[in-house]
């Protein structure tokens, strides 16, 4: 997995145009790795002297506005999709594989839900169920294909849960939460959701704001992988390329590690270096 890390990086670098070292970056990337992204930006100023200045949002509203000409160097997106649809309509170079996450479940406190039980929970109708917004941000995509998974194990599961789920994150007119607090505790904390289906590591930033949140693991039968998929656009510096590398190095993956993501580009245990 590693090897084919490094041979993406190569063909991300070949997406760069020249320019000075001074020139900041300008990155896109979704909402979910605003702690991340924040801490590579850093990491990568240190070492470099050039400054990544970021926009965060749903990875769907990003890629509208990027297909639409805002200007970026580069678009890092919590799917593969987005970034892929960037690519074939030529604003993008290559996508790389550069992160893992799945969905866990946010409950409230005292609400009695577990692992096993949760989606009796999500089902049961006096439970207020939260998502993103499909379409518009890829933890929205995800949450529907829990529920289509849903169906499988309990049939006519589908269609309850997209009846009752409230998409209360990602759209164009969802709230905005105050500064530096996380969107998902808001929405609990407002008695908005109940349970909120939301990848594991923004829902280990909202419990570190609100403790008494609960984190259930979502049980196998209903899990979910998100790949987070990473481009250089087209006509970007340099320095726009040496960021997407330095994401996809393996410092660069260790720092997604710390933040709760898996690192496809970090060895396996055992593996030859």
């Amino acid at each position: 997995m590693r090897g084919l890390v490094l041979a993406a990086a190569a063909m991300i670098a070949a997406a760069a145009s020249p320019a000075v070292a001074q020139d900041a970056v300008r990155l896109h990337a979704a909402g979910s790795l605003r702690q991340a992204m924040t801490e590579l930006g850093g990491a990568f100023e240190r070492a470099t002297g050039t400054k990544v200045t970021a926009a965060f949002g749903a990875s769907g509203l990003l890629r509208e506005r990027l297909a639409g000409g805002e200007a970026s160097d580069v678009f890092a997106s919590a799917n593969m999709q987005h970034p892929q649809a960037l690519a074939a309509a030529g604003r993008a170079g290559p996508v790389a594989l550069f992160a893992r996450n799945k969905l866990c479940a946010l409950a409230r406190p005292g609400l009695d839900v577990s692992s096993a039980a949760l989606l009796d929970r999500m089902l049961d109708p006096a439970v207020k169920l939260g998502t993103s917004t499909p379409r518009a941000d890829p933890s929205g995509d995800y949450a529907w294909e829990l529920f289509r998974r849903a169906e499988r194990v309990r049939p006519g599961s589908f269609s309850r849960l997209e009846a009752k789920a409230l998409q209360l994150t990602g759209g164009p007119n969802s709230p905005v939460p105050p500064e530096g607090r996380s969107v998902y505790a808001a929405a609990i904390r407002s008695g908005s959701a109940d349970l909120f289906l939301a990848y594991c590591n923004v829902s280990q930033v909202a419990r570190a704001e609100w403790p008494e949140l609960r984190i259930v693991d979502v049980p196998p039968e209903l899990a979910v992988g998100a790949d987070y998929g990473i481009a250089v656009l087209r006509g970007a510096s340099t320095n726009g390329g040496d960021f997407a590398m330095f994401v996809l190095s393996p410092e660069g993956q260790r720092i997604l590690a710390r933040n709760g993501f898996d690192a496809p580009g970090l060895p396996l245990s055992g593996e030859s270096r």
